[in-house]
């Protein structure tokens, strides 16, 4: 099966990692830059894929969430759900129980596409873990981060991160 030459993963915009249980400036404040690329995405005939954090209402007995006491992007909750507008009908979305997806190196692969954008929320978290899977799973694409349409957990965090995605041959734009 072929898509489009290009992809663009939009890594958990979630509301509850922009102005929910784990919300911060920094995500709010990218809303607009990602809205404006998933647009350009569109145009341009590339294909635009979801990730979406996942957890049960069993979140706080989770390894994670032991961690992490914040209970957030419940399964069905309001948090959970991603921003509203960013996805469009039939556009694929894959849930995810922790940072990465194995499911989207899957897809990727599969569906060869020869270049992988990723944007989105945490920089340090859920970006680097599926950007370096992608990588994994497909290691002579094209792997991208689009920095100035992420957010980390701290600026300091978001710019460790894309340092580390540097060194790991994933282009930072």
């Amino acid at each position: 099966m072929t898509h489009a030459k290009k992809l663009l993963v939009v890594v958990d915009m979630q509301r509850d990692f922009i102005d929910g249980a784990l919300g911060t400036a920094e995500a709010q404040a990218i809303l607009p830059a990602v809205r404006a690329r998933i647009a350009a995405a569109r145009a341009a005939g590339e294909a635009v894929v979801f990730t979406r954090d996942t957890h049960g209402k069993d979140y706080l007995a989770t390894q994670e969430g032991k961690r992490l006491p914040v209970p957030h992007c419940i399964e069905g909750e309001a948090g959970w759900q991603l921003a509203e507008g960013l996805a469009a009908e039939g556009e694929r979305c894959f849930d995810k129980p922790c940072f990465g997806s194995v499911a989207l190196g899957g897809y990727v692969r599969e569906a060869g596409f020869a270049a992988v954008e990723l944007i989105g929320v945490c920089t340090d978290i859920c970006v680097i873990s599926n950007a370096l899977l992608v990588k994994a799973f497909c290691p002579e694409a094209a792997v991208s981060v689009r920095a100035s349409c992420c957010a980390g957990v701290t600026p300091h965090s978001h710019e460790t991160a894309l340092a580390a995605m540097r060194a790991c041959q994933i282009d930072i734009l």
